[in-house]
């Protein structure tokens, strides 16, 4: 009976060793969770401000070609005028 009273003893010994190395697993594995979810969270928050910075390069882009066409064409109307005016002897 001593010799299976030491076995039982083994048998939950090495069960409770085993719970709590699967808790540490388990505890290791949520913290990675935890800093994966948070690496994804800056990289789509990094991901915007790009989107947010070329949205803005574009629109200012946009706007002076848009200024600097009615520039050029301004001029080339005042050049137009000037030519007929001269033709005209305005």
């Amino acid at each position: 009976m001593d010799e299976r009273s030491t076995t039982i003893a083994q048998l939950r010994h090495m069960n409770s060793l085993l719970h709590a190395r699967l808790d540490k697993v388990e505890s290791e594995a949520g913290y990675q969770l935890a800093a994966l979810e948070q690496r994804v969270r800056q990289l789509e928050a990094a991901q915007a401000d790009h989107e947010q910075r070329l949205r803005s390069a574009t629109e200012g882009v946009t706007q002076f070609k848009l200024f600097a066409g009615l520039a050029s064409g301004g001029s080339s109307l005042m050049s137009l005028v000037a030519i007929l005016r001269v033709f005209l002897g305005g």
